[in-house]
């Protein structure tokens, strides 16, 4: 089995996350410049057996896709050319900010460092994203969409 990675992406930075290879849970890899994104995802590939990279999707309320979509897909397209044979699937990404930020004040991180580290939202998020998928795949809860 390989690993799973899942990103949060956003404009400035992007929080990653990946699973071990047994694929049973998922830990932080940090938080990257959007703009190294492209290159650190591609090393990490070359270097690391990866079966699968999920996207969080984020979609509104009411179930219309966020604007940042527009930033999003095209990040995608590059990522499927550069690693053609890495299936590419979308996770449902609303409320893991929140999420994230919750579980980063119930783990009892400071003020303080919560407000110097904002890369770490962003990583929660994406190891919030991959778990959704981990229980969506195993059959517990979630929807994962498949790259269109």
């Amino acid at each position: 089995m390989g690993r799973i990675l899942a990103i949060d992406y956003g404009q400035k930075r992007c929080g990653v996350a990946v699973t071990y290879p047994l694929q049973i849970t998922p830990g932080g890899l940090g938080t990257h410049p959007t703009h190294q994104l492209l290159a650190f995802v591609t090393d990490y590939v070359q270097r690391e057996s990866v079966e699968r990279i999920i996207i969080g999707y984020p979609r509104q309320m009411n179930n219309e896709e966020s604007a940042s979509m527009k930033y999003i897909r095209p990040f995608v397209e590059k990522l499927r050319k550069t690693l053609p044979s890495v299936p590419i699937e979308y996770q449902d990404e609303r409320f893991t900010s929140t999420l994230a930020q919750r579980a980063i004040r119930e783990a009892g991180i400071g003020k303080k460092r919560r407000e110097q580290d904002k890369g770490l939202v962003d990583e929660v998020s994406a190891v919030i994203i991959l778990q959704s998928y981990l229980e969506s795949r195993d059959g517990l809860g979630a929807i994962h969409l498949p790259f269109k």
